[in-house]
This record gives structure tokens, C-alpha cells and sequence, in this order.
């Protein structure tokens, strides 16, 4: 592909992204499959363009004074891709498989285009929706401006080892066999991050399930939330089950882990899953999204007040991940940010009648938002004074270094201060 078919290619996924408002990376792979044209080299910068005007799209659109998909990309490539207005203006001449050249005010507003200066909004600057900024303040206070700029590079790729299928260091050399040089996690004692891109999916190591691509945060989520072998775990939000795997290889196959979601095509793709990892201690469970109020809980009949954990790693606005997903900034709204905490608070009382006394409940959301965090604790705990929260230093390994955390009982992680996705951890007891 030439240099301008490759714009117009991202200015293609740009849009369909923005009418279809399709999460970003579904539509990028949708093109690669139906681009057999495209090779590796292609695929690889159409995908970086994409993603460098979803994470630089506030301040693109005020440099430009539009926001449209075409003007966007041609500012990523003068401002962001330092190709200057000439070199962007140069793409689009009208040849085949290239943009259409320029209209007059398209070639004004880009020759006029200037990054904002430091006194411009955060919100503008740092690429967020300016209606989040009070909630980012309360969150990190100080610290707003650098994990905002954090939020806007590239997550590395982390790979959990599954310890029921070998150590770090074998899945290490194994990866190094196929060409994939990796460094252990700073934090986690199951994690590796690549040094460089690699298809995970396609490797050995993957295939006989030694490796499972998951942030290093999600790891230390699974690992002060803890699970021993012979509990009984009850995984409320399971999804596709990351997190139901790694806590499976924390109980060395003993014991239970009750795997639960609402959506039955994300249930399925676990089954799969856990066979390639050597997993034999998972059951799926197909539940409703709601009950009755002081009814009983009709897909939990057996379980309720019996088990000795419940995860609920709840729906969320995913604020914590906008590295890996930077469109899903702009798909966020105050009313589906609302709709989550209604849900967080629903799945919260459900999990809380499942624990048995002496029992663990475990709050985990991958979103940076107090208002998803500690106010759904504080909400929970006004409700239901049978339980207590403990601090989550008292569940961390004395063996392992300590996340830089900020105070508190709940577990913070953030990209600036501990190199990982943003997650919340809040572990709750049921009295005995």
C-alpha cells in the first residue's frame, strides 16, 4: 500500500468507527481480514494512525476546528506523526487508492492547525471528556495531569503463566524458542511482558495453554483477591474468564470456582479456554440479570450463604483500560456511566448473598472513577452492616514488593504509579 492509500484506509476505519460506534480494535481487525492486500507493514501503520487520532482526538479537533475523520487523520499525520501540513497535504493528491485532494477550507484549517498551548483545558489537552474532569480530580488530585498523559500511550502486552501448566522461567525460554523475548512483571510473580509485538494466539506456548495474554494489573486483582485450594468461589461477572483462570491456578485445581455471566456467547469462549489451560475445577452458570428484591435467587440455590468467595468484577466505564481502548473515551456518556453504577451496586447486594459468614466479597472494576469505586463501597457497606472491609495489604504476599499504592483499604492501581491498568480492588468480610 502506498503511503496515502494507508490514510485513506484509517480515514475509512475513522469513520466507520464513528457511525457504527463499533469499539475501535473490532473494526481495525474487520478491515485487516477483508484487506488480504494489506500486508503486515500496512496493517501495522493504518492501526497506529487509527489509534493515534482516538487518543489525541480532543486536541486534534481543536487544533482543526472539526472533528471530522478525514481532518483528523491528516492532523495526527502533521501534528502527531511530525509530517508537517506539507507532507500531510502531499497524501491526499487525488491518486488511486489515495484521499481526494483537499477543499479550501480543508487546506486553511490544516495549514492553521497548532496543538493547544499549556493553558488550554486539561480536558482538551489531555483528551478526555471535559464533563469526567471533576471526577479525575478527585481521583488523582495532583497527580491528574501525569496519569492522564499516561492514559494516552500504549499499554505493553503482559501474558499470565498458568502455573498448572509450568514456571515463569519455562514459559520464558519457551517463548524465547519462538522468538519472543520477554522480562518478568515488576509486580506480579505469574507475569511476563513482551519487549517487543508478537502474535500471541499463534504461538505454541499459547496453544498448549502454558500463557494467557492479561494485564498485570487484572493479575494483582486475582492475586489480593485470593482463592485456596477447596473453596468455593463464586466469579459473579465472569465474562470471558481471565480472571476465573488465574484464580483456578491459585487453588491448584482444588476446589470449585462457579463461573457466572448474563451474556451466553461470552460464557462460551471460557470452556475452551480453561481445557487449554488444564483447568478441571470451572463450571459455567448461565444467570438473569436481575432479582426480586428480598425474593429468593433462583439461579443460585445452592450457593447462597455458602460460598467462602465472590468476585464480582463489575460492569464499568472501563476508564482504567483507555490505553488499550482510547475510542472507548469518547463512547462514554453520563447516562451509560449512570447505568453502570445502578448495575454495580445490583450485582454488589446479589454477590454480598452468596458469601457465607467468615466469607470474602471482592469488588474489582477496571475504572479510575471514585464514583464507581469507593462511593459503590460506601453505598454497600451503609446497607449492608454485616460486612466489614479489610484492608487489602493485609491479603498481599509478604514475599512479593508492594504495589505503590495510594492509602486506603481498597487496592489502587493506575499506569504512573504502578505500571499497569487502572483497577480498583475492594475486599469485604461477612461477619461470623
Amino acid at each position: 500500500m502506498t503511503p496515502g492509500a494507508r490514510l485513506q484506509a484509517a480515514i475509512d476505519i475513522l469513520s466507520t468507527i464513528a457511525e457504527m460506534r463499533h469499539p475501535a480494535d473490532r473494526v481495525v481487525d474487520g478491515w485487516a481480514r477483508a484487506s488480504r492486500f494489506a500486508g503486515s507493514k500496512d496493517r501495522a501503520a493504518v492501526s497506529e494512525l487509527v489509534y493515534s487520532v482516538l487518543r489525541h482526538r480532543a486536541e486534534l479537533a481543536a487544533a482543526l476546528g472539526a472533528d471530522t475523520p478525514r481532518l483528523l487523520a491528516l492532523g495526527a499525520v502533521a501534528l502527531i506523526d511530525g509530517a508537517g501540513h506539507a507532507g500531510a497535504m502531499a497524501l491526499a493528491d487525488g491518486a488511486r487508492h489515495a484521499p481526494a485532494a483537499l477543499a479550501p477550507d480543508e487546506a486553511a484549517a490544516l495549514r492553521a492547525a497548532v496543538l493547544p498551548a499549556a493553558d488550554a483545558p486539561a480536558s482538551v489537552r489531555l483528551n478526555y471528556p471535559e464533563w469526567l474532569h471533576a471526577e479525575f480530580e478527585r481521583a488523582f488530585g495532583g497527580d491528574l495531569e501525569a496519569e492522564m498523559v499516561a492514559l494516552m500511550e500504549r499499554a505493553p502486552t503482559d501474558l499470565r503463566v498458568n502455573l498448572l501448566k509450568g514456571t515463569r522461567e519455562a514459559a520464558m525460554e519457551a517463548l524465547a524458542a519462538e522468538n519472543v523475548e520477554t522480562e518478568s512483571c515488576p509486580l506480579s510473580p505469574w507475569g511476563l511482558r513482551l519487549k517487543g509485538r508478537a502474535n500471541i494466539t499463534g504461538l505454541k506456548a499459547f496453544r498448549d495453554g502454558l500463557v494467557e495474554v492479561q494485564d498485570e494489573g487484572s493479575q494483582l486483582a486475582c492475586l489480593v483477591a485470593g482463592a485456596a485450594p477447596g473453596e468455593q468461589v463464586v466469579d459473579l461477572c465472569a465474562g470471558g474468564g481471565g480472571k476465573s483462570l488465574a484464580l483456578a491456578a491459585l487453588m491448584g485445581n482444588r476446589g470449585q470456582i462457579h463461573a457466572c455471566d448474563t451474556d451466553r456467547r461470552r460464557l462460551a469462549k471460557l470452556m475452551p479456554r480453561a481445557q487449554r489451560a488444564g483447568t478441571r475445577n470451572i463450571q459455567t452458570r448461565f444467570i438473569k440479570p436481575h432479582i426480586l428484591p428480598g425474593g429468593a435467587d433462583a439461579d443460585f440455590p445452592d450457593l447462597e450463604g455458602k460460598a467462602d468467595s465472590v468476585l464480582v468484577d463489575a460492569p464499568c466505564s472501563g476508564t482504567g483500560a483507555w490505553r488499550r481502548s482510547p475510542d472507548a473515551r469518547w463512547r462514554l456518556t453520563p447516562e451509560l456511566l449512570e447505568s453502570y453504577r445502578v448495575t454495580q451496586a445490583e450485582v454488589l447486594a446479589r454477590g454480598a448473598r452468596l458469601v457465607r459468614p467468615g466469607g470474602r466479597l471482592v469488588y474489582v472494576t477496571c475504572s479510575l472513577l471514585p464514583s464507581e469505586n469507593e462511593d459503590r463501597i460506601a453505598g454497600f457497606l451503609g446497607q449492608c452492616e454485616d460486612f466489614v472491609q479489610l484492608p487489602w495489604q493485609a491479603r498481599w504476599p509478604d514475599d512479593l514488593p508492594v504495589p505503590h499504592a495510594p492509602p486506603g483499604l481498597a487496592l489502587r492501581l493506575s499506569p504512573v504509579r504502578c505500571g499497569t491498568d487502572g483497577f480498583f480492588v475492594a475486599i469485604m468480610q461477612r461477619k461470623t
